[in-house]
């Protein structure tokens, strides 16, 4: 992912290398998470509905099992496997400011998925936000309630515009 936001710095004069925003949602939200972790060339993030701690999703997702032809183990199998891919595992290196968006009735990415990286965040004294929408499934951003929906993208600028604004 990287290397292709390199070819478009390259290739485009109106990219600004100085205030690189970077958001997703469901498994772009974990490679935001991911990312963030592991670079710290963005000025902001946004999280969406993310897998931020395989090891519990395991039992926290309505699907978190058939995980297993991914990792190669259900989690009490090897553990490591787990958490050597979850964002949580490296979020002391996490230095950008991030937003974290997350649906209290998420079946697929449970809320406690952005809980645990808000938490651990907030220990470790990061700019961090966690907005929670209530009665929202992993759906919000294409079925929720407009009045959610609408409420989201509106959070979603603002935060951008706090921290990418020239």
């Amino acid at each position: 992912l990287e290397a292709v936001l390199d070819t478009a710095l390259d290739r485009y004069g109106f990219c600004d290398p100085d205030r690189l925003g970077v958001t997703g949602g469901s498994y772009g939200g974990y490679m935001t998470s991911w990312m963030i972790a592991h670079s710290d060339r963005f000025k902001a993030a946004c999280s969406e509905r993310a897998v931020n701690a395989w090891y519990s999703m395991h039992g926290s997702s309505d699907w978190g099992w058939a995980f297993k032809g991914m990792i190669g183990s259900f989690q009490f199998e090897d553990p490591e496997a787990w958490l050597k891919i979850s964002p949580l595992s490296y979020a002391t290196n996490i230095t950008t400011p991030l937003l974290i968006l997350h649906s209290e009735s998420d079946l697929r990415c449970d809320i406690e998925q952005g809980e645990q990286l808000f938490t651990t965040l907030r220990l470790l004294q990061r700019d961090v936000e966690f907005v929670r929408f209530p009665g929202e499934s992993h759906e919000l951003s294409r079925s929720g309630s407009p009045l959610h929906r609408v409420q989201r993208f509106e959070i979603l600028l603002e935060f951008i515009d706090k921290h990418l604004k020239s």
